[in-house]
């Protein structure tokens, strides 16, 4: 990752040590107007951290323990820079063994809710925790801090971690054994707040207006007078890079929106719509949904599906790009997330952005530069920006939808017949959901034709046909998921539209699994 681009504002680091979490403790900060960035805490050598200039640290937990030989440490400078430094699970336990204090295997763990005594008060509880008071926490750890080192005194405590919030106040530095990144800390958000703002002395002033005028700012210097293709998938990620680079550069931009036609019912009209209608942004609307379908013809097995609609996506848009002539960047809707997912906390530094983004991955022999406008924003951020940059609610707000389309929501063959069943089973399904005020409760819904048929009975007559299964889950980031909990009026009256309305099939069933040990999609 690369130094900061938004130097005029405050700045605060974030060492990861592998967490699960780490991801909500920047979502935090962004939150309440802090900028922040993400490394690991293996590539953050001295010269990094000073070029960044932080006005704080934060050392995230991680599933390591201090006590292993080869346990991993935060780099020497983060203790000497003078800067305010506040550890976190193992954050706290790595910067009190650095400091000369002792951690120990408990004997007693702690996982999941938990809670402390406040003993004393701090700048960080200011406002937010009283002394004497008790208070909910979330804990995930096994060893804890047996001996603090010289200038540190506890600011609360727990049954299994007796320096469950510790602090050494003439240095700033503070540590907490449980997570306040997690809403099952209650207050946490408020916390990791008061250290940002009280103890760091940030202002808070990262917003989405100034993301955008900074943005439009640096996309002229970085294009000037060039030429730049987008590729639109029809997604949310896709459409508002192009909108704010529209918005930067005009009539320089050119969008290629490549037409599987395995699109949702209606979707590639309101893709063209938006950007010819509404923006008057010049736009390749490119119908390949027979090319598709072609490849397609035969194949069951769900990786050479997802392998061919990627192939034929390059070698569709790279035809179109080719027409266009003469440009030299390429823009790309990568975000924060991918970027810290390509470069592992254990293993070696790199670049590469994850192919998901383009379907499957962009030629190699293209000779483009790279335009990726937001990849210091997270999901939820893009979302705020799409509404900034004035984009139909309608549009930002919509679910996920993946690269393949409705081909992985297919489980086998994939034929003309099945995408338009599975279309109209789908509508319904959504317009239910909408209709019953819960599509913003939703991470992510969708209908799967499955490859089983069942006797039914319909009109007194003998039937046999396709089974349609039901998804729909809750996520923060899609890394992990759970069902949503639809009443069963919900689901039958929705089981019976679907049923009366699209010919072919006859049953429909819910999924109910989790991810992890399911995924959210069916392939």
């Amino acid at each position: 990752m690369t130094k900061a681009q938004t130097s005029s504002h405050d700045h605060i680091l974030i060492l990861d040590f592998g967490s699960q979490v780490t991801q909500l403790i920047a979502r935090r900060l962004r939150e309440s107007g802090v900028y922040c960035e993400i490394w690991p805490f293996n590539q953050a050598d001295e010269t990094r951290i000073k070029m960044l200039n932080p006005r704080g640290i934060i050392l995230s937990g991680g599933p390591s323990s201090v006590l292993d030989d080869d346990a991993p440490a935060a780099p020497e400078i983060v203790f000497k820079m003078g800067v305010p430094v506040f550890g976190i699970c193992y954050g706290q336990q790595t910067m009190v063994q650095q400091l000369g204090g002792r951690v120990e295997s408990a004997r007693s763990r702690e996982f999941g809710r938990a809670y402390v005594d406040v003993l004393e008060d701090s700048e960080i509880t200011a406002n937010v925790w009283e002394k004497n008071a008790h208070e909910q926490v979330w804990m995930s750890h096994g060893d804890h801090v047996a001996c603090l080192p010289d200038g540190f005194e506890v600011i609360a405590k727990s049954d299994g971690a007796p320096y469950a919030f510790i602090a050494d106040k003439e240095r700033q530095f503070y540590g907490v054994q449980f997570h306040p990144e997690v809403v099952h800390t209650l207050h946490g958000r408020e916390l990791l707040k008061n250290f940002t703002h009280n103890v760091c002395g940030c202002s808070g002033d990262w917003t989405m207006s100034s993301f955008r005028a900074e943005q439009i700012a640096k996309l002229r210097t970085q294009i000037g007078k060039s030429k730049v293709i987008c590729g639109l998938s029809g997604g949310v990620d896709s459409s508002v890079t192009a909108v704010l680079i529209h918005e930067a550069i005009g009539e320089q931009l050119t969008c290629i929106y490549v037409d599987t036609g395995l699109m949702r019912a209606g979707e590639s009209g309101q893709v063209v719509s938006l950007f010819r209608d509404n923006y008057n942004i010049p736009l390749i609307h490119e119908d390949a949904s027979e090319r598709f379908l072609h490849a397609l013809t035969g194949i069951d097995d769900p990786e050479r599906k997802r392998k061919i609609i990627g192939s034929m996506f390059i070698d569709v848009f790279d035809e179109c790009s080719k027409r266009i002539g003469g440009a030299d960047f390429l823009a790309q809707g990568t975000l924060y997330p991918d970027v810290i997912e390509s470069v592992s906390f254990t293993g070696g530094p790199s670049e590469t952005i994850k192919s998901h983004h383009n379907v499957g991955g962009l030629p190699e022999d293209m000779e483009l530069k790279l335009v990726e406008p937001m990849r210091e924003l997270f999901k939820d951020e893009v979302r705020a920006l799409g509404r900034e940059l004035g984009m139909p609610e309608d549009f930002i707000r919509r679910h996920p939808f993946p690269g393949p389309g409705l081909a992985i929501r297919i489980p086998g063959e994939v034929t003309q017949s099945k995408i338009e069943i599975l279309r109209k089973a789908d509508t319904i399904y959504l317009d239910e959901i909408q209709k019953a005020g819960l599509y913003d409760e939703i991470w992510q819904a969708f209908a799967v034709l499955l490859p089983v048929k069942t006797v039914g009975v319909m009109g007194d007559c003998r039937t046999y046909d396709n089974v349609c299964a039901l998804r729909a889950v809750t996520a923060t980031d899609g890394m992990t998921a759970d069902y949503f909990p639809f009443d069963h009026e919900f689901l039958g009256r929705t089981a019976t539209r679907i049923i009366n309305e699209v010919h072919g099939i006859n049953r429909v069933v819910y999924d109910i699994t989790s991810k992890p040990p399911g995924t959210i999609e069916w392939e």
